[in-house]
């Protein structure tokens, strides 16, 4: 079993290629938002592409909550944004996420045997499902759609601090693994994190404590992940 760490939509054409386990990571915000969603209780999660396929969804499931955000802002007409520190309105809910990133790369994986999203929140839990699946595994840092040229350095060190926790093989992708490993083990996540380019599109947005919240490591042992597809987008619950 190889755990391969390849960016974007590449690495999500390679896990369904290949059949590994795709693990979305998109460290500011999306994966520590769905996964603090269910740690918090949200009874499942739609992610969909697209804020109008998330305003459809909502029309035939009135009781769900729309999360999400454009511009690191939520939508017009959504319940709330793309914030882990919001979770907590969704227990015993159903919600609908969308984001810019994170959601549409989800989708990017159909086809692929699991999917999981993962991030320093829930990084030991997400090593040890994706261990179990018995798959080669590609982690996915998410990057940012449209902008292949963004430094989506976050997600990147997100993904290999779940590789660290795997203790396993490292194949695609291991001159970043071991440049990224030596930089969490001399700065630490919350620096690296803050020192992002997102990290500065969160503050222009008084966004700010999401980017030390988003760093944290183990709040959580529930994993988002995909469980079914609907015309709109893909069902998500949390294993554990």
């Amino acid at each position: 079993m190889r755990w391969h760490i390849i960016e974007g939509e590449a690495g999500c054409e390679f896990a369904v290629a290949h059949q590994c386990t795709a693990v979305i990571v998109d460290a500011l915000r999306a994966s520590a938002t769905a996964a603090m969603l269910f740690e918090a209780g949200a009874t499942s999660i739609l992610a969909v592409r697209d804020v109008a396929d998330a305003l459809r969804a909502k029309e035939e499931q009135p009781d769900a909550l729309l999360y999400g955000e454009r511009g690191g802002m939520p939508p017009e007409g959504f319940d709330f944004g793309n914030s882990p520190r919001e979770a907590h309105h969704a227990a015993g809910k159903s919600v609908i996420f969308t984001t810019t990133t994170g959601a549409g790369r989800l989708v990017s994986c159909a086809g692929a045997p699991a999917i999981l999203m993962g991030t320093t929140v829930n990084a030991s839990a997400v090593a040890r499902v994706a261990a179990g699946l018995e798959n080669d595994v590609v982690l996915i840092p998410a990057g940012l759609t449209g902008a292949p040229e963004f430094d989506a350095q976050e997600d990147r060190c997100a993904a290999v601090g779940i590789a660290m926790k795997s203790g396993g093989e490292i194949g695609e992708g291991r001159a970043l693994f071991e440049d990224w490993r030596e930089r969490i083990d001399s700065e630490g996540f919350e620096t690296l994190f803050a020192a992002a380019p997102h990290a500065d599109k969160l503050r222009a947005i008084n966004m700010e404590a999401d980017v030390a919240y988003c760093a944290q490591v183990d709040l959580t042992d529930a994993v988002p992940s995909v469980c079914g597809q609907t015309s709109l987008g893909v069902m998500m619950e949390a294993v554990r």
